[in-house]
């Protein structure tokens, strides 16, 4: 049964009276191959899919779960495409939608899903173009919005689709104002998608944005809304309980020399961002490892060594306690149904994809 708004922020509200500590970091069983640009969903049985990475092509390892309850990955059945830079959705009905991505001979537009029951990966059609590095994002009606990143030629994408579950076939909507990659995507309470920064082309010719859009599905078109107060790209977003979207990190034109420890927060009743407090590390290529807690904090667990918690009330980050040398870029991370969170593999900090896993415990 799916909850109403209502209901979600009323679960995620930080009960009055609770410590609100950093938490606590440990290491974890390792994964069975090492892994960065792969995903991590939480399923509703508390275990965690974690699929895709640098892996090789059409690899056995290509997927594996997670069991909180047992501390061990097990490795599933093959995925029908080993894929990397893809997206992962958790539908309504507990199956998770794989798209996109890089796959062997470049970015692909096939579509599978794994269902949790059978633990198997089945084909469910295409999407209308290949594209990896994209942003997706579940909607209220049940579809899936996809926007923007990388087609099959190295072309930067401005085009948006919509996949539906129901009948495996997506349309185009859409598209955005811009080209964009390395964006974020962020479902407000309203049911409008924020899409939030990014960049186009690459080297001398890269273009960042500060610039923002809205996703209305009634409408199917993007609108502009306000720009952030500085330009981003392989940063990261999330919904806090009260309706705003934090922004965290990212960098400049510089990349790994121009790494961002700044955070923005967006107000959707104004339509404007602000500047919100500095984190306590520098973080970017973090996308997809910004997770909300149970408790109505933030866990940010990739883009840097040393992973660290947001508080909104506090509107404060604070470093967490006990935390071993991650890999940091590139990383996934997952809650589990004791509050806390899973983080797997990634590089970066001297080292290629790695295996590591890692337990965050408020």
């Amino acid at each position: 049964m799916r909850l109403s708004t209502a209901a979600r922020l009323a679960a995620l509200t930080i009960p009055l009276g609770l410590s609100a500590g950093p938490g606590t970091l440990s290491m974890a069983v390792p994964m069975s191959a090492a892994r960065s640009s792969h995903t991590a969903t939480a399923l509703g049985d508390g275990r965690i899919l974690v699929a895709g990475g640098f892996i090789a092509a059409g690899s056995p390892l290509g997927a594996e779960v997670y069991d909180p309850a047992t501390e061990r990955f097990t490795p599933l059945p093959p995925m029908r495409h080993t894929r990397h830079s893809h997206t992962a959705t958790l539908l309504p009905d507990g199956r998770v939608l794989l798209a996109g991505g890089y796959a062997a001979g470049g970015t692909t537009s096939t579509v599978e899903l794994f269902d949790p029951k059978s633990n198997t990966f089945v084909s469910a059609g295409a999407l209308v173009g290949a594209r990896a590095d994209h942003i997706a994002v579940l909607l209220d009606n049940g579809k899936v919005l996809f926007a923007g990143g990388l087609g099959p030629d190295w072309d930067f994408l401005e085009t948006a689709e919509l996949y539906d579950p129901a009948t495996g076939r997506s349309t185009a909507t859409g598209p955005m104002s811009v080209e964009r990659e390395s964006h974020v995507g962020v479902k407000l309470r309203d049911g409008r998608v924020l899409i939030v920064g990014g960049h186009r082309d690459r080297g001398a010719a890269v273009t960042l944005y500060a610039s923002a859009e809205l996703y209305d599905p009634r409408s199917g078109r993007f609108t502009p809304t306000g720009a952030m107060t500085v330009r981003r790209h392989k940063h990261a977003g999330v919904l806090l309980p009260d309706g705003r979207v934090l922004i965290t990190g990212g960098s400049d034109e510089r990349d790994n020399r121009g790494v961002y420890d700044s955070s923005e927060l967006y107000d959707p009743q104004r339509g404007t961002f602000m500047t919100g407090p500095s984190m306590r590390l520098g973080r970017y290529k973090h996308s997809g490892s910004m997770v909300l807690l149970a408790d109505g904090r933030v866990l940010l667990g990739g883009g840097a060594p040393q992973a660290e918690v947001y508080d909104p009330r506090a509107d404060v980050f604070t470093l967490v306690d006990g935390a071993p040398r991650m890999a940091g870029q590139f990383s996934a991370v997952a809650r589990t149904a004791d509050g806390g969170a899973l983080i797997v593999g990634g590089y970066g900090n001297g080292t290629g994809p790695r295996a590591e896993a890692w337990r965050y415990r408020p």
